[in-house]
């Protein structure tokens, strides 16, 4: 099979364009200019459809001491509150709490310490926000389940279900899923990550795994997929996925990417967030409809 080369015309550092890449310029896309992929997608998620016609933006608020972005940051809640909402009135359509960090070397964490970071914020946000659809980026069966009842409408899972436990929450509760494909665990995802054809092998992968979903009883309307940028991908591997993000519109499902900030970024932009944009850029013109990001429009 063939693919898009490892390039592509992307720019090097000393010749990044600033002008070229304002998010700005990608907020609104009108359906018959998302050049023709899947302009009528839906997901279905805990208590609605999204109408996938335009990219959404999904903002990250990571109430985590060490993610590798911005650790730290929005430890407490009444400041991980005040970040997404910042995210909301920028443009965010989602929003992704996360209370464990899957950096590359990362170790986890029980499954109370992760309730404790999340509910709070989650029960906060959900009582000025009803109608924002939240997403929990978790890989743990239990805090799944416990954060849907407490509001959230988008398990995002890194693990591409890792927990056996995850598909019964999944169909007693109707939520959203983001089934993501990783190589490994995050304490050791990078030390040597090898593909023969990244693109066809993850491709197999998101296809047989959403397939054994629907089997399970998990509407294929409520499953999105990622190919799981910077997760057991060294970093020609991470550009070649953009490259030929589109072939992965055969599975039929809404695509969700998470590139923002991501290492194999600074590898090629000196600032990231800049980078982050170009590469929003990108994917949007490939029919991306997800796009998971630390900053919507600065």
């Amino acid at each position: 099979m063939h693919y898009r080369g490892l390039r592509g015309g992307w720019q090097e550092k000393d010749t990044f364009a600033h002008e070229d890449c304002k998010v700005a310029e990608c907020q609104f896309i009108d359906a018959p200019q998302h050049n023709g992929y899947n302009c009528y997608m839906i997901w279905k998620i805990r208590t609605k459809t999204l109408t996938l016609d335009r990219p959404i933006w999904m903002g990250i608020v990571n109430v985590t001491p060490d993610s590798f972005s911005d650790g730290g940051r929005f430890l407490t809640p009444s400041a991980a509150v005040e970040h997404a909402l910042r995210l909301i009135e920028d443009g965010a359509g989602i929003i992704d709490l996360g209370g464990e960090s899957t950096r590359p070397g990362s170790d986890g964490i029980s499954v109370e310490e992760e309730l404790q970071r999340i509910l709070p914020v989650l029960r906060q946000l959900r009582q000025c926000q009803p109608d924002v659809p939240i997403s929990v980026d978790t890989t743990k069966a239990d805090v799944a389940r416990e954060t849907l009842t407490e509001g959230a409408d988008i398990i995002n899972d890194v693990s591409g279900l890792s927990d056996p436990e995850m598909i019964a929450v999944l169909r007693e509760t109707g939520a959203g899923y983001c089934l993501m494909h990783t190589q490994g665990i995050p304490k050791t995802m990078q030390d040597d990550p090898h593909y023969d054809d990244v693109v066809g092998e993850i491709f197999a992968f998101l296809k047989n795994r959403r397939a054994m979903m629907i089997e399970s009883g998990i509407a294929p309307e409520a499953i999105a997929i990622d190919p799981g940028l910077g997760f057991g991908k060294m970093l020609e591997h991470n550009w070649q996925l953009v490259e030929n993000i589109a072939h992965f519109h055969r599975l039929g499902a809404p695509i969700l990417v998470g590139h923002s900030r991501k290492r194999f970024i600074a590898e090629r932009f000196a600032d990231r967030n800049l980078g982050t944009r170009q590469v929003s850029r990108q994917l949007i013109e490939r029919g991306v409809h997800i796009l998971r990001v630390h900053e919507v429009s600065r």
